[in-house]
């Protein structure tokens, strides 16, 4: 079961989770070059909603798994939250200001924030302690 969960998990991360960071990267040259920011902005609050499945799943896995308590689990889970606090009160009402103003003041700091947060818990995952991967 922890096999299926954590396929899960990290499946919805590449999915959800990617073309936020994406998405979200591309939206302050959009702004300034008159691109498509429309596009950008719709991709992230869809894949943000789809990327509530990450903690749902990795919840999942670490509690199938018996790590629920590890410390890097529980940074993990902070770094995960504060990401979703970071797109949720910064990033997306950032884009849907810039679509009216067309100033992206302060976004791509929290953009950048967003993303170092979710590389953190990237690399967190992959060199966690006690990892039996051999890594």
């Amino acid at each position: 079961m922890s096999k299926l969960f954590l396929s899960l998990h990290v499946l919805a991360a590449i999915i959800a989770v990617g073309p936020v960071t994406v998405a979200a990267s591309m939206f302050p040259k959009a702004i300034r070059e008159n691109g498509n920011p429309e596009l950008l902005h719709r991709i992230c609050r869809v894949y943000a909603l789809i990327g509530i499945s990450v903690p749902v799943f990795g919840f999942a896995t670490a509690g199938v798994m018996g790590v629920t308590g590890h410390p890097w689990v529980v940074v993990s889970i902070a770094l995960t939250t504060a990401a979703v606090f970071v797109l949720v009160l910064k990033v997306i009402p950032g884009q849907e200001k810039a679509l009216k103003t067309r100033n992206v003041k302060h976004l791509a700091l929290y953009t950048g924030i967003f993303n170092l947060l979710w590389a953190t818990v990237t690399v967190l995952m992959i060199l966690r302690p006690g990892s039996t991967t051999g890594a």
